[in-house]
């Protein structure tokens, strides 16, 4: 049984997602907070495998508790909500320790989904999320000398991975799926998942969200430039 802890400081959409949770015969809602101090002591009393966790909370936002329901070394996953309003949340939350992040209209069945897919270990990021999040990275300015700790960084990954599990890792912060990079790559589908595995055991990480963020903050995959046409996100 998956068990969740809904974090949200409006009760009727807490209450729209125990009614679509409730309905799964594998999930049951353990807990309910109205805020980010009440979401950390509940993760810590309950220790749900999941934290539905909304972003705009009085008090304590849903950034600040996710790093620290992840610095307490709790087991739970945190799954964080959030709109395109709200993009400049998104790195944070990657940086804070969030297993994934969902838009706020998606449809019950794909959170669901998501909910068993994190509480499996995995990762999830909306459609979209991920190709926002690699145009940020593309609109931030480059040096023009890499900084040292980020060099450091690419040499300590290119030394721990394999030509091919660089390959993968280069797809992972492309927003690509499995499926995607076996076609891309010509291999099979499992063969894949063999190598996200041993890169995420590898360097230490946690989910494929956390490879995104190693690719990019070690600058040893560089997004491509936005077109001359395309408006940079706001920073």
């Amino acid at each position: 049984m998956i068990t969740v802890l809904l974090a949200d400081d409006h009760a009727l959409i807490r209450k729209g997602f125990r009614l679509i949770l409730d309905a799964e015969a594998d999930i049951t809602v353990a807990g309910e907070a109205g805020d980010g101090i009440a979401a950390v002591t509940m993760a810590a009393a309950l220790r749900p495998d999941v934290v539905l966790m909304d972003v705009r909370m009085p008090g304590r936002d849903g950034i600040e508790a996710t790093r620290d329901i992840v610095a307490a070394g709790l087991p739970s996953k945190v799954l964080i909500l959030t709109t395109f309003d709200l993009d400049d949340y998104v790195y944070a939350g990657l940086r804070a320790g969030a297993s994934g992040f969902l838009l706020k209209d998606t449809q019950p069945d794909d959170l669901v989904a998501a909910i068993r897919t994190i509480a499996a270990g995995d990762a999830v990021l909306a459609p979209g999320a991920t190709q926002r999040l690699i145009r940020q990275f593309a609109a931030t300015e480059q040096p023009e000398q890499p900084e040292p700790f980020s060099g450091h960084r690419a040499a300590q990954v290119r030394d721990a991975l394999t030509g091919r599990e660089q390959d993968v890792l280069a797809g992972i912060a492309a927003g690509m799926s499995n499926s995607e990079i076996a076609a891309s790559l010509h291999l099979s589908e499992g063969t894949v998942k063999i190598h996200v595995g041993r890169i995420l055991a590898k360097l230490g990480l946690r989910d494929r969200v956390q490879a995104v963020v190693r690719a990019y903050e070690s600058r040893l995959i560089t997004p491509a430039p936005l077109p001359p046409d395309r408006p940079a996100p706001p920073r």
